[in-house]
């Protein structure tokens, strides 16, 4: 006889290989679609979400969920009936029209966004970005009333669960109590010292992809299950059996593709340790963006820009692009990596000024949310707000409000969890070290195996099976909090 617990099980597992499909498409759409293709892409991603959205709707969804709450369950199906639960929350929160407006809205919008950031053309894509923003506003007062959040918090659930405004308030204050005089005491203290060298080019966009793929390999990255390719943005896409990951090349500096490489195999690796068993399934699903990004920048920063790793990565960096000289050396190296300096662009940004960029964008996004701004005043808004937090304005709006994704793509709510990500990031590599003492000096040898087996048992393996609290309470002994990254801020840039 058939449950009611599998039969949501079933269910859930259609639902997973629709949103699996989505996926496929959109890496499809970001990597090799031809541009004539986005009205057609546009009708087949939204065809999808009406389908899933009208399962996730079927008028015997909530009885199923309540029936299956009263069955012999283990630990791991109760924690997907939870995630279920909350699936269909959200899911039915939202009218079935409306979903299908969202979807096309988004992907015409993020279509016509990389045409116009490159032609720094804000007030030619803001009727598109205005419609994403006005939908997402009207799906984030649905959630809201479901969830008895304010607006922008229902948003913010979509990606990063039980996660609210209020606690990344006082995150950030914590955060700008700490930052400010910290940054601009190891500015001055970097001016004082030598300058890196920045090893010159050109650097072959054939050689930086081989560099890219061979560190991949060193993390673990498998290409049986995933791939490396180009787009407008990098980004980590696809599913846990074909990881698609995205970076883009610039021939005069090989640094930023190499990073970017790294931080989306950061992300690949979570998505790859997963537990298969529960693949189909909402709690086999990654514990939202915050436990996500701190994978990416793990890698990323905390390892990768490491004094360990540059030993082992500065001569395969010079042997690759043919360097000569104190610049490929690996203390050169990590001084450039670890080089502080305001920039307009986040994704090329120091760990130390990072957060800058993501307060900026959580401020203005939720100002644009709950009716506090004019989307036409955001170019405005955004230079403004740079040079606050930065000290510089940006020329254009190409490298200023238009050089994200996120909001065209309709991902309002996303960006505060970067920095979240920065800070679970550092508690758990620092966790990770005092598990396991040998974790730097394998780095240093380009065997990032010890790191990869402790997070996969501590992290990865979790899925969603708990909160991102309880993770990282069991595998740091602290929920989130900013001590950690605030101890590798002064370990790593402080005096010596």
């Amino acid at each position: 006889m058939t449950t009611a617990y599998k039969t949501l099980e079933a269910r859930f597992r259609r639902m997973n290989i629709l949103s699996d499909i989505g996926g496929m498409l959109h890496w499809d759409m970001a990597a090799i679609m031809p541009a004539g293709g986005a009205n057609a892409r546009s009708d087949q991603l939204a065809t999808l979400d009406v389908m899933g959205n009208e399962l996730i709707n079927a008028p015997d969804m909530g009885d199923l969920i309540a029936a299956a709450g009263d069955e012999e369950l283990d630990a791991w199906q109760q924690a997907n009936l939870g995630e279920m639960k909350r699936a269909w929350v959200h899911g039915t929160a939202v009218p079935v029209e409306l979903v299908e407006k969202m979807s096309l809205a988004a992907t015409r919008c993020e279509v016509a966004w990389r045409d116009a950031r490159a032609q720094n053309d804000f007030k030619g894509l803001l009727p598109k970005l205005q419609e994403v923003l006005d939908l997402s506003i009207e799906a984030g007062n649905a959630k809201a009333a479901a969830l008895g959040t304010s607006v922008y918090d229902a948003l913010l659930d979509q990606y990063d669960p039980m996660m609210r405004s209020d606690r990344i308030d006082s995150l950030f204050a914590e955060l700008e109590d700490f930052l400010p005089s910290f940054t601009a005491e190891v500015i001055e203290r970097q001016k004082s010292e030598d300058a890196p060298i920045a090893p010159t080019g050109p650097f072959p966009i054939e050689t930086q992809n081989r560099v890219g793929l061979d560190l991949m390999r060193a993390v673990g990255f498998d290409f049986d299950h995933g791939r490396l390719d180009i787009s407008h943005h990098p980004f980590c896409g696809g599913i846990p059996d074909d990881v698609r990951i995205t970076t883009r090349y610039d021939e005069s500096d090989f640094t930023s593709a190499i990073m970017g490489v790294l931080h989306e195999t950061g992300h690949a690796m979570y998505e790859r340790g997963l537990p298969s068993d529960w693949r189909d399934q909402p709690v086999g699903k990654a514990r939202g963006m915050t436990m996500h990004e701190s994978q990416s920048l793990l890698v990323e920063m905390q390892a990768c820009r490491s004094e360990d790793f540059l030993t082992y990565a500065a001569p395969v960096f010079k042997k690759a692009f043919g360097g000569d000289g104190g610049a490929w050396d690996a203390s050169n190296l990590h001084r450039l990596y670890t080089r502080v300096e305001p920039g307009l662009i986040r994704v090329d940004a120091d760990e130390v000024t990072y957060p800058a960029h993501v307060i900026l964008r959580y401020r203005l996004e939720r100002a644009l949310i709950e009716g506090d701004m004019k989307l036409s005043d955001l170019p405005a808004a955004w230079n403004e707000m740079m040079q606050k937090l930065l000290g510089i304005t940006p020329p254009n709006d190409r490298d200023g409000c238009m050089q994200d994704i996120h909001w065209p793509s309709g991902a309002w709510g996303y960006f505060p969890t970067y920095t979240l990500g920065a800070m679970a990031a550092a508690q758990i590599y620092a966790a990770a070290k005092e598990a396991n003492p040998d974790i730097p000096g394998a780095l240093g040898e380009g065997n990032f195996a010890p790191l990869m087996t402790w997070l996969g048992k501590n992290i990865h393996s979790q899925a969603s099976s708990r909160s991102t609290d309880d993770i990282l309470q069991s595998a740091t002994g602290k929920v989130l909090g900013i001590d950690a990254f605030k101890a590798h801020m002064i370990n790593r840039y402080g005096p010596k």
